[in-house]
């Protein structure tokens, strides 16, 4: 689990309902089941008009899936130069036949690392390696940052909608004026509570969400670009020393990889 994302989201809310709670003895004021249904029914259905079904969907589970640990840390980019060196020593002792045979289980593991393995096992140039990956590389990230995107465009789209809700709380309101005035407060509740519906779910789900869903398959991309560049040293058969040179300068200096210190420990 994403300790982080969940208290922060805790957090949030905590802030709100605790300050709904030293305000008010009165809780139930700020639960209008029509307020809600305005506010989130209303974002979803403008999201399903404005995007095809399948992604609203999967930006949806964007949101759940941001509550994993699916990060790509600091460590496993330097564990990624490690692997790579290590098999620049296979392919200096075994050959790509070496190569294949150790990266056998990774295969099934990562679908990307196995695509840019068969281009280094297949004999392309490392020009070629790095194009072809680059291009899979930018394509990949376009097509995950799509829900990211839409859960942007709902942040946007929630406020609206908001607005919506007080301008039918604001006509129930004026219209029960002359008639019924008992009524004004329950339009004018609806009216405001719609309001605050519409800014919490964009600046505390939607918005949020949507950069953090961005921000991850930003790492992934950057890690992607990482593995790209050691598959095309190693087509181009560098030593691993040059391997580990040119990769760490992808990185921060205080996650370099050594291949000396490795040594020492070993």
């Amino acid at each position: 689990m994403s300790l982080a994302t969940i208290l922060g989201v805790l957090f949030g809310f905590g802030l709100f309902c605790l300050s709904v709670i030293l305000s008010t003895d009165n809780y139930l004021l700020f639960l209008k089941g029509e307020s809600f249904i305005m506010v989130v029914g209303g974002t979803l259905a403008a999201a399903f008009v404005s995007f095809e079904p399948r992604y609203v969907v999967s930006a949806l589970r964007s949101m759940v899936a941001i509550l994993f640990n699916h990060e790509v840390s600091r460590s496993i980019l330097t564990h990624e130069v490690g692997r790579v060196i290590r098999w620049g020593y296979i392919i200096q002792k075994n050959g790509l036949p070496g190569l294949e045979a150790d990266a056998q289980k990774v295969r099934k593991q990562d679908r990307f690392l196995s695509y840019g393995l068969d281009l280094v096992v297949t004999g392309y140039t490392g020009t070629e390696v790095r194009e072809i990956l680059a291009n899979t590389v930018e394509n990949t990230f376009q097509r995950q940052v799509v829900p990211a995107e839409i859960l942007r465009n709902m942040g946007g789209t929630a406020p609206a909608f908001g607005m919506i809700g007080t301008l039918v709380g604001l006509i129930i309101m004026f219209d029960s004026m002359g008639s019924n005035p008992g009524s004004m407060g329950a339009g004018l509740a609806v009216a405001l509570t719609a309001t605050l519906y519409g800014l919490l779910s964009a600046r505390l789900l939607f918005l949020p969400a949507a950069s953090k869903v961005k921000q991850r398959e930003e790492l992934i991309r950057y890690r992607n670009y990482l593995l790209a560049e050691g598959l095309a040293l190693l087509a181009e058969r560098k030593s691993p020393r040059y391997i580990q040179d040119r990769m760490n300068s992808y990185l921060d200096p205080s996650i370099h990889f050594s291949i000396d210190r490795v040594r020492i420990k070993e």
